[in-house]
């Protein structure tokens, strides 16, 4: 008999040779019906494979991010297999479960269409429906390469080659289908079930290097249930509506172009949203004692050196041959943020010193990884580095999660996600200087009252993070604000300070992002509302449009008094008519539009349209003017109004 405890701290007793199913089927029908794998210690095992020893067991169901995962890892391999069965010349190479799904990687001469997706996609089900087991093997590592080369699988038999570890490798079999792959997998197709979809194609280069071979990428989704499924292709539907790049071109806001790739051209309206919300943030942080820097874009190499970041991150650093130097263009802040702190002496008393810049910065991000505003080459960060000391730490911890949670807020996200991140495999500094720097960045986070779960081995090179998720109106999770400790990058970089027993002491660096990069922000911003945004931060807020030419000349009092009012006006005063321009306005998402007539310019009143309503509302000048006013107040502003009041 072996001894199986449970993670609540139960234990059972059960034949040697029992797998993990069983003990499943053991507790509860229920829960074996939903098991698709088990975690034997700290590894994930097939249901069917036996248990030999006394070990700790856990049941991982379907509906869990890690149940999740095996499912869509499990769609890939079906997928490969309605792949072979209909386009046997087809070579399969690499197939991961993703966020949301699965997508593999596959080698034919002719391309797919979204017409042999389809018939994959119907394969697919067919082969659900057999039920085929699903058998893990071991194999020798000679013997599988020799297998998948006989049977014309070359990119999987150099995967094979490549594979670091032992003479031994496994092999998941189901039906005449045979892949590479730790596992582990349910034990037959039929566990899992229809709830998958194919949903687009795409191109990538064989093992991400431009001189391979071009593979054709099929992307799919899968879920645990069909109800989910629906409503994430509800969410998908939703998401093409919010899509950034469509609305940023129906509201004009930007536009790319393949002769600046990677960088935005902002238009107008976009350019007053984007500094709108530049100028929010600028408010927000001078009201936390931050002092605003600028720093040089072209940086010196022995710089990128000293800082650690050359050997991390120069195959995504632009650089530029000048004389006998090299430049780089810089990636991000950090260190010519700490060129500024070691100019002249200083001391405790200046600490802590919060400086922040909208860095303007470029990285070498690959062509095929850009998607709109939301991965550009180009960028601006709302950065900053807070110099400090051990013991302020922790209060500038909490001081900037206050600050974070507010912005968040006023911006409209009211739900956030936090991740601790600790040290990754590869990084700089010693253990004992990472034991103490979680410690501290994790008292912080408790006294802040942060809920968090640990995102494990990712933290930066030079210390531990938090991250801050937002989840949009439909869902989406995005991770944009971080604050990152590091004892490292001061070290480097020889920062220091005169403490209060007149020696040096290298100063705490917490690196801080709110938004993150603008533009991605923005993205998410854009996609959030939909484009029809908070009246304060509405390129364009108010548009008067004539029903007749009469109004002309009232109109354009109307117009003078608005913009007199502060408000960014608009105006139609074509010769349309009216229910035309009412449409393109609301196409623009101008938040109110003003119409006006004959009898509204004899009254000296306008009819108020506010975005997706019917009805219009008849005011006057100064009615509208004093309501729009009010509303048009920045949150924080509008806040300070209300105190004031009180």
């Amino acid at each position: 008999m072996i001894t199986v405890r449970f993670p609540d701290g139960a234990e059972r007793q059960f034949p040697k040779g029992t797998t993990g199913w069983e003990v499943a089927k053991n507790i509860s029908v229920s829960l074996a019906k939903e098991a698709v794998a088990v975690r034997v210690g700290e590894e994930l095992w097939d249901l069917t494979r036996p248990l030999e020893k006394d070990t700790l067991l856990e049941v991982i169901t379907r509906p869990t991010g890690t149940g999740l995962d095996i499912l869509r890892h499990d769609a890939a391999h079906v997928f490969a297999e309605a792949v072979k069965e209909l386009y046997p010349e087809t070579q399969i190479t690499i197939g991961p479960s993703i966020e949301n799904g699965f997508y593999y990687d596959l080698y034919r001469e002719k391309s797919f269409t979204p017409e042999d997706l389809e018939r994959l996609e119907a394969r697919m089900h067919d082969i659900v429906n057999r039920d085929e087991p699903v058998t893990r093997e071991v194999w020798d590592r000679q013997k599988a390469i020799h297998f998948f080369k006989d049977i014309g699988e070359f990119f999987k038999a150099e995967i094979i080659r490549d594979l670091p570890g032992t003479d031994e490798i496994t092999l998941y079999r189901q039906g005449d289908f045979v892949d590479l792959c730790r596992g582990p997998h349910l034990p037959s197709t039929g566990k899992l079930g229809h709830a998958f979809k194919l949903t687009k194609l795409a191109g990538a280069y064989w093992r991400g290097d431009p001189k391979n071979p071009v593979l054709q990428r099929v992307y799919g989704t899968a879920w645990s249930n069909e109800k989910d499924l629906q409503d994430y292709l509800t969410r998908l539907e939703e998401a093409e509506k919010r899509d950034h790049r469509r609305i940023g071109k129906e509201m004009d806001l930007f536009h790319m172009q393949e002769e600046a790739i990677g960088s935005v051209f902002w238009h107008p309206k976009g350019w007053t949203l984007y500094r709108l919300l530049e100028n929010y943030i600028r408010d927000k942080i001078a009201a936390e004692d931050y002092v605003e820097v600028k720093t040089p874009q072209l940086v010196d190499r022995s710089l990128w050196e000293d800082s650690g970041h050359w050997e991390k991150f120069r195959e995504n650093m632009f650089t530029v041959q000048d004389e006998d130097k090299v430049l780089a263009l810089k990636p991000m802040n950090c260190p010519c943020h700490v060129q500024i702190f070691r100019q002249g002496i200083k001391s405790y008393r200046d600490l802590p010193l919060r400086m922040a810049e909208f860095g303007s910065c470029m990285r070498n991000e690959p062509s095929g990884a850009l998607h709109g505003i939301t991965r550009v080459r180009s960028f601006v960060q709302d950065d900053a580095h807070i110099f400090c000391t051990e013991e302020q730490v922790k209060q500038e911890t909490q001081k900037f999660c206050k600050l974070l949670q507010e912005v968040y807020k006023e911006l409209g996200f009211d739900e956030i996600i936090v991740r601790f991140s600790d040290r990754p495999p590869v990084r700089a500094g010693e253990d004992k200087v990472w034991d103490k720097a979680e410690a501290h960045l994790e008292e912080g986070a408790k006294a802040a009252g942060l809920t968090y779960t640990l995102n494990k081995g990712e933290g930066a090179f030079y210390g531990p993070k938090l991250e801050f998720v937002l989840k949009d109106a439909i869902g989406r999770e995005w991770q944009c604000g971080t604050l990152q400790l590091d004892f490292v990058l001061p070290e480097r970089l020889d920062a220091s300070y005169v403490g209060e027993d007149g020696q040096k002491h290298r100063p705490v660096m917490l690196h801080r992002a709110i938004l993150g990069t603008f533009e991605r922000f923005l993205a998410i911003f854009i996609e959030h509302y939909a484009g029809k945004f908070p009246l304060w931060i509405a390129p364009v807020q108010v548009a008067v449009a004539t029903i007749t030419q009469e109004a002309d000349a009232y109109a354009q009092d109307v117009i003078n008094k608005l913009k007199e009012a502060g408000l960014r006006v608009e105006s139609d005063l074509r010769n349309e008519k009216i229910n035309y321009k009412i449409r393109e306005l609301s196409l623009q998402k101008v938040p109110y539009i003003l119409v006006i007539g004959k009898k509204e310019a004899e009254a000296g009143s306008v009819a108020v349209r506010k975005l997706g309503g019917e009805a219009q509302e008849i005011l006057t000048l100064d009615a509208v003017i004093t309501k729009l006013k009010k509303e048009a107040l920045p949150p924080h502003k509008s806040q300070q109004l209300k105190e004031t009041c009180t």
